[in-house]
């Protein structure tokens, strides 16, 4: 010790005395400053359980600065999740996920799937990786498949990023496209669109929280951007909550549609973005910033391209449709099955608001009737209910006749169809019998004529036989004319010769 002491005495003493008193507060003040928040989280765990967040909040950000590095553009991958690999798609979905990869063959393409999903977490998350457990211990836990598909986007833009899209999203233009030309690539963290832009339902009591909103669906990002992180660690907090609420493990809490979009979808996805814009703009942002936004916006690092990129033909947000120039993908829903098992608010009586899609006089009528409905008696109410729930049995019991007749149609075209099928088989079978016997008849009508040609030859050769011998005879009985063959005076003189004569018979 008194070595150490002699040795810290030697070097003090050779820097100058006023450099000393100086730097050496300094450098104690940061020696003690790390320390104290490198320990924020055990000082806590004697106190408040929100010192201890906070603690835990503060490493994780010196753990992010000091892991990640800057990058100056959004990497060239294309990311998705679904419950198999591409080799098992069906045709629908195999259909969608080809056109990310025709519009950008410069783009690597990957599917996480519920068989690889946790591997993935465990790698980036566990010790070798971020060292975050309680990450890794949430998203082992949870069982409703929502929740977990909205961390998971979030953790692989997180630690990968590029650009994340729903499986039954298709793409129509190239992601080249999605910066316009008057931005640089470098100064964009994350591209997003807007989703629904109704902020005259802010103050709705079912509608509110959803009315302002950016998609989620779609969007691309750098990785290891803060927003991410702050988002994954909010919606960490928030499972937490919600199962000691309903006094049950993370695998087994329950949420209703409204929790879902608040939690881990889009409501809380817009939440995180706004904060970090404000953050970095040094003001707060608000939906005001964006509303009926006409162009493309730059704001805290954060591009935010109209209701039309991502959100086309929604029938509301003056969305557009998506033969616009500036609808960059196609939303076909068909895998968006979810609200089947997490379900919205339905009045007894007037249903889901929902089903308004956002059209103010719709909206209003059913609020009305709403209001009207919390004036009446309970017996009055209890009344009302019992009929709409009649009402909706005879409904379904009309809509369950109408597709057994559906499908009686349909088995009856099925049949008609076979049996026209049959009859197509029938008829050509017919024909060919009728043509072999065509030709059959054909064959024996030829070899009919063979043969009658054949007799009428034989005929005409007795015929040209006996009519050569009845020439002879005349020839015979003719005299004939010959020239004398001898003499000199029998030269060209014509010699008659009689004919012979035959002898007679002596009856």
């Amino acid at each position: 010790m008194t070595d150490v002491n002699a040795m810290i005495a030697k070097v003090l003493g050779r820097l100058p005395t006023k450099v000393l008193r100086r730097a050496l507060p300094v450098y104690i003040a940061c020696v003690c400053l790390v320390l104290f928040l490198w320990n924020l989280d055990s000082f806590g765990s004697a106190g408040s359980s929100e010192s201890s967040d906070y603690g835990s909040l503060l490493k994780r950000e010196l753990s992010h600065f000091t892991t990640r590095k800057a990058i100056d553009h959004i990497p060239k991958k294309i990311w998705q999740t679904w419950k198999v690999d591409p080799l098992g798609f069906e045709e629908r979905d195999l259909a969608v996920a080809r056109t990310w990869t025709q519009k950008n063959p410069g783009h690597r393409y990957e599917v996480l799937t519920d068989s690889n999903d946790l591997y993935y977490v465990e790698t980036h998350f566990g010790p070798t990786g971020f060292n975050r457990p309680d990450i890794v211990y949430m998203y082992r836990s949870l069982t409703l498949k929502i929740i977990k598909a909205d961390l998971l986007r979030y953790l692989i833009m997180y630690v990968d990023g590029g650009l994340y899209a729903d499986i039954d999203v298709e793409s129509l233009r190239p992601i080249d496209r999605y910066i316009p030309d008057r931005y640089h690539e470098r100064d964009i963290d994350m591209v997003i669109g807007i989703e629904i832009d109704q902020p005259e339902f802010k103050n709705h009591p079912v509608l509110g929280k959803k009315s302002e909103s950016f998609c989620q669906w779609t969007f691309m990002c750098k990785p290891g951007l803060p927003v991410m992180l702050r988002l994954i660690d909010d919606i960490v907090k928030w499972l937490n909550e919600v199962s000691k609420k309903q006094k049950v493990p993370v695998g087994e809490i329950v949420l209703d549609f409204d929790e879902v979009i608040s939690g881990t979808g889009p409501s809380a996805f817009t939440g995180a973005v706004l904060a970090e814009m404000s953050v970095k703009a040094g003001r707060s942002v608000t939906w005001k910033d964006f509303h009926q936004l006409s162009e493309s916006k730059l704001l805290g690092g954060v591009l935010v391209l109209t209701v039309e990129a991502f959100a086309a033909g929604q029938g509301h947000s003056d969305s557009g449709n998506h033969n616009a120039r500036t609808a960059l993908v196609k939303h076909r829903y068909h895998a968006s099955g979810w609200p089947t098992t997490h379900h919205r608010y339905k009045h007894p009586v007037f249903g889901e608001v929902e089903k308004c899609n956002w059209d103010a006089e719709c909206v209003k009528i059913w609020d009305y009737s709403m209001a009207a409905f919390e004036q009446l008696s309970p017996e009055e109410q209890a009344k009302q209910t019992k009929d709409k729930e009649i009402a909706d049995a005879a409904e379904a019991e009309k809509e369950e006749q109408l597709k057994k007749l559906g499908a009686m149609e349909m088995l009856a075209e099925a049949e008609k169809a076979a049996n026209l099928e049959k009859l197509g088989q029938w008829e050509k079978e017919q024909a060919k019998l009728k043509a072999d016997e065509i030709v059959k008849k054909v064959d024996t009508e030829k070899a009919g004529k063979g043969e009658k040609k054949e007799t009428d030859g034989v005929k005409e050769a007795s015929t040209e036989a006996e009519g050569e011998g009845g020439a002879k005879k005349e020839e015979e009985a003719i005299p004939t004319k010959e020239k004398a063959a001898t003499g000199p005076d029998s030269v060209g003189k014509e010699v008659v010769k009689a004919p012979v004569q035959q002898p007679m018979e002596v009856v």
